[in-house]
């Protein structure tokens, strides 16, 4: 193992941690400003659920998309070491003034941008690149759009009568019937995986993945059966505690798509070193580092941004917030599943943007969100050129 090589693995794991305390508000934000936990209690929360993501997602999927956005024959080790130099600072800079830009985007642009000044634009995969950049658009839709129809459904379910305990149990029965759908039994079906052992592995992680969807909206189900029988007191009591449960799933989203993109990084390194033959040979040290890592970072917190994230946005009560973190988890597994590596931190954004607007649109502070706007929007390109500079400077010694 090289000198430079074990460099960038140490900047790779220093990048995954700063990610873990720049993200940290993604996760905890909605839980303390609707004062479910304090907020060290908060980070001591989402970086335990960050860490057990290391237990649940075995196909690194996502991990294996950004390790594809250059071709193989660009890649260096100078190319990945400017591109981590520029996500780090990048980074540093948006958390240190408080602006929840995306580290997934961040790192991706990097790594992009340090690979075009190294090779040109030939360096570059288009189609990982288009799915990610889609998805700055898509992600954050998506998660409006389900923050907005389950937050609906939680207040529909507010009503007396027998109508809304229809509707959720309509809902209950319609997600167990798609668990049964995608659950698969055959290892001999995954593709790529040639060892039964590694796709039984995989399999049990898919597996596991729906079923844990399954069942925080089975029991999102369960709970709005009696919401109309509760008064306003009980049921915001019954909702803050529902809360740690939506917030626990969506630090798993978070830990799994996250650390996979330093994965894909790292492994990508330890290819271009000879140390492995293929990305799919990455050792099982590098998810526990990288789950390890972002678990740290996330204890170690990001107050600025929470302030953000839970306050600015829009106030953010505990039915909302339960609302927003499901449907931020739903989002994060979904793309997990599809391999796409989206930004957390846009996700949750759309999410709380869908809750304020059940109430009225204005209820969304549209101008903090047109400047959360800009910073996603720039996050690629000017990593990407952070990077350039990086690499023709390295390129210099």
């Amino acid at each position: 193992m090289s000198v430079m090589l074990i460099v960038i693995i140490v900047l790779a794991l220093l990048f995954d941690y700063i990610n873990g305390f720049h993200d940290a508000a993604n996760s905890i934000a909605t839980v303390v400003s609707t004062k479910v936990l304090t907020p060290f209690q908060a980070v001591m929360w989402a970086a335990l659920f960050n860490f057990v993501a290391f237990f649940i997602f075995k196909d690194h999927g996502v991990a294996k998309t950004v390790a594809k956005t250059v071709h193989e024959e660009f890649i260096t080790l100078p190319v990945i070491f400017s591109g981590l130099l520029a996500a780090i600072s990048w980074n540093l800079l948006t958390w240190w003034f408080g602006i929840p830009s995306s580290s997934s985007h961040t790192l991706i642009g990097g790594f992009a941008g340090a690979a075009i000044a190294h090779g040109g634009l030939n360096a570059i995969q288009s189609e990982p690149i288009i799915k990610t950049v889609s998805f700055i658009v898509l992600a954050p839709m998506v998660g409006m759009i389900m923050a907005f129809l389950i937050s609906l459904w939680f207040i529909y379910s507010f009503r007396k009568g027998w109508k809304p305990k229809i509707v959720s149990l309509f809902i209950m029965v319609s997600v167990c019937f798609m668990l049964f759908h995608y659950v698969e039994t055959d290892p001999s079906k995954l593709k790529n995986y040639h060892d039964s052992y590694i796709a039984n592995v995989v399999l049990e992680s898919k597996n596991l993945k729906w079923l844990l969807l399954t069942l925080i909206i089975v029991a999102m189900s369960v709970f709005t059966m009696i919401l109309g029988s509760l008064n306003t007191a009980r049921a915001t009591h019954y909702l803050k505690r529902f809360q740690l449960v939506s917030s626990a799933i969506f630090s798993i989203g978070h830990g799994g798509n996250d650390a996979q993109k330093v994965m894909g990084i790292i492994g990508v390194a330890l290819l271009c070193d000879h140390s492995i033959q293929s990305i799919d040979q990455i050792p099982n040290w590098v998810p526990l580092a990288c789950y390890s890592a972002i678990g740290l970072g996330t204890l170690s917190g990001g107050w600025k941004i929470i302030k953000t994230m839970g306050t600015r946005i829009t106030k953010v009560t505990p039915f909302e917030g339960v609302a927003a973190e499901t449907a931020g988890a739903i989002t994060l597994f979904l793309t997990e599943n599809l391999k796409i590596p989206v930004s957390t931190t846009h996700t949750i954004t759309g999410s709380i943007i869908g809750v304020g607007a059940t109430k009225r649109v204005s209820a969304v502070r549209w101008g903090v969100t047109i400047s959360l706007l800009w910073a996603w929007i720039l996050t690629i390109p000017v990593s990407a050129i952070l990077a350039a500079t990086c690499y023709f400077i390295t390129s210099l010694f």
